[in-house]
């Protein structure tokens, strides 16, 4: 798949390549980015240009992973980084991160919606699951502002640098946003039609 742009009322959401390395590798220094991401620590100059050059378009290449970096249009500056993995055909898994610089401006949780809604519509899913170390308060809020319902904690779920650790879990489903399935959806408790 070629690449995708989209855009929100702030932000040009737009994959990120060889010219972004830069900032990428100065977003990555961020102790919070590299303590609640499984981004290398430390982050070296070598990771940045390894994920603008070969991991992010592998991504869109093979329909198996899509990131965009989220740009502010009146300065070009770098507010975070957002990306959606296939885990099935009909569901993806969504991470992102925020620049140090630009956290708490709303800026994630416009991304994040963006990135469900174009989910939903072409890619097709039905399930865009989001899952975060327990105690990162700040993805959980990103998540819960975005409309995500948070489904529990899983035991021994993430694997960050060699440890296993829990994770929340939460999800968001296309008429959490107003949208259609792509098959029909049976919440437990309600009997078939």
């Amino acid at each position: 798949m070629e690449p995708v742009t989209l855009t929100t009322g702030r932000l040009l959401m737009r994959t990120v390549g060889p010219g972004d390395s830069d900032a990428v590798y100065e977003a990555a220094q961020d102790p919070d980015i590299q303590r609640w991401t499984t981004i290398p620590s430390p982050y070296l100059r070598e990771h940045a240009h390894s994920f603008t050059h070969e991991l992010v378009p592998d991504g869109w290449r093979s329909g198996t992973m899509f990131t965009w970096g989220l740009f502010l249009p009146r300065d070009g500056d770098l507010a975070g980084m957002i990306g959606l993995t296939m885990r099935s055909m009909s569901s993806v898994e969504i991470g992102y991160w925020g620049t140090k610089r630009h956290r708490g401006r709303g800026h994630v949780t416009e991304a994040v919606l963006a990135a469900s809604r174009w989910a939903f519509s072409d890619l097709r899913v039905d399930r865009v699951e989001w899952r975060t170390e327990v105690g990162n308060g700040p993805s959980r809020a990103v998540a819960e502002r975005a409309g995500f319902t948070v489904e529990g904690t899983l035991r021994s779920a993430l694997i960050q640098r060699g440890v296993r650790r829990d994770c929340w879990v939460g999800s968001l489903l296309p008429s959490d946003l107003g949208l259609p399935s792509a098959a029909p959806y049976l919440p437990a408790g309600r009997p078939p039609s």
